[in-house]
């Protein structure tokens, strides 16, 4: 049953959201299961494709309730970033004969043709907007398997929905529309949860949002994007991130959005915040220069991998200073030649009034200058042999692109 009040504790990862829908959260993404009102047990349609290595758990769910051996008549993307197609090479090995679908202005991102813009790790203020230096931005190659929705805005295997282009988070980024009950799947146009939090991000506190800030590269579009899905007036919507929304509290909030998007989503500063990058049918075209410069976030992780080395290696120094503190005496006053612990290695000699651990006393080492001249030319001590040059990867049987923006 929808609410606007729940959490990730009180939703199931697999949930239905309205007859003809049902929902898989994948971590931190969505991905939905769609399907003939009327037919539960299919046809269906699968509408993006999670992480990666999510294949197994959404076929899983799929046969859970389509039953075994039940692929999909198609499948449809929303936008082809990493958490939204990131399994989709598994289940096109699962399902050979299924096609993917996604907007002409997608597609150079999914045929190898073109890599996203970076992502703006500066924007957000989040622990998830922090991190998506890190997140892929690379283009997928589908081949031929992936094809252009068709222009008359019908959307393949679900009759009663049309597709509606909704730029902005990317440039062939679409929403998808069940007009007869209003029922919109918006992809990252906007969202239900502060995607930018981690802590939000756990929890899934509802609250309609912008789209995620840091993989939004043209912020006009993406304002004129959620304009639109205001005007649609839906009664219930299912975002790429967050809980679905319904009824008014979510037309209100979205109204909110939509008539103040500058003030409440657009960042103040950023790569993209006033100066879209571009692209046309062939993929990017131009993106803004960073407003932080590649070498100096370099600068700051080689300082911090320094810092944990030189930590490391004075706590190492310290033990073996420990070890190889100066020379001892033995029972008696006469030199011990033997390295080993006074205390603990071998037994103490007896002396006239019992064990004499009480008489001896740790001193200088005698052998230290040998011991020490005995080890200068053990090579042993190094491995000579081991490299630790930094290799990129260059497997050149990937099917994936590596970016060539900064």
């Amino acid at each position: 049953m929808l609410s606007n009040e729940a959490t990730r504790a009180s939703t199931p990862a697999f949930t239905a959201v309205v007859p003809g829908l049902s929902m898989l959260r994948d971590v931190f993404v969505n991905l939905y299961y769609a399907f003939p009102e009327a037919q539960p047990q299919g046809p269906w349609v699968l509408i993006d494709a999670g992480l990666p290595g999510s294949a197994d758990k959404i076929k899983a769910h799929a046969e859970e309730q389509f039953g075994p051996a039940t692929p999909p008549t198609a499948i449809i993307l929303t936008h082809g970033h990493f958490d939204h197609v990131g399994a989709l090479d598994g289940l096109l090995a699962a399902w050979p004969n299924v096609p993917v679908y996604a907007h002409p202005l997608e597609l150079p991102y999914l045929t190898g043709r073109s890599s996203y813009p970076p992502p703006d790790p500066t924007v957000g203020g989040g622990m998830m907007a922090y991190m998506s230096f890190a997140y892929p931005k690379h283009a997928y190659d589908f081949g031929s398997r992936v094809q252009a929705l068709p222009v008359d805005g019908s959307v393949p295997g679900l009759p009663g929905w049309r597709w509606v282009h909704t730029p902005g988070h990317t440039f062939g980024h679409v929403s998808f529309f069940r007009e007869h009950d209003k029922v919109l799947v918006a992809g990252d146009a906007f969202t239900t949860v502060f995607a930018e939090s981690g802590l939000s991000t756990l929890t899934q506190k509802q609250e309609v949002h912008g789209p995620p800030a840091y993989f939004t590269p043209d912020w006009d579009a993406a304002r004129e994007s959620v304009q639109l899905l205001a005007r649609m007036e839906p009664e219930v919507a299912a975002t790429g991130h967050g809980i679905p929304m319904h009824g008014e509290a979510l037309r209100r909030q979205l109204t909110e959005l939509s008539a103040h998007f500058d003030q409440l989503s657009r960042p103040k500063v950023g790569r993209y915040a006033h100066q879209p990058a571009t692209a046309d049918a062939s993929g990017v075209r131009s993106v803004p220069p960073p407003v932080v410069k590649p070498w100096v976030a370099g600068l700051a992780v080689a300082g911090l991998a320094l810092s944990a080395v030189a930590l490391a290696s004075a706590g190492n120094g310290k033990k073996k200073g420990r070890r190889f503190k100066s020379t001892r005496r033995s029972y008696k006053g006469q030199p011990d030649t033997t390295y080993r612990a006074w205390y603990r290695d071998n037994p103490a000699p007896q002396g006239p009034s019992g064990p004499d651990w009480q008489y001896r006393r740790p001193s200088t080492f005698a052998d230290a200058d040998h011991f020490d001249s005995s080890r200068q030319n053990d090579s042993s001590q190094f491995n000579t042999d081991q490299s630790f040059a930094d290799k990129r990867y260059s497997d050149q049987r990937s099917r994936k692109i590596e970016t060539q923006y900064p």
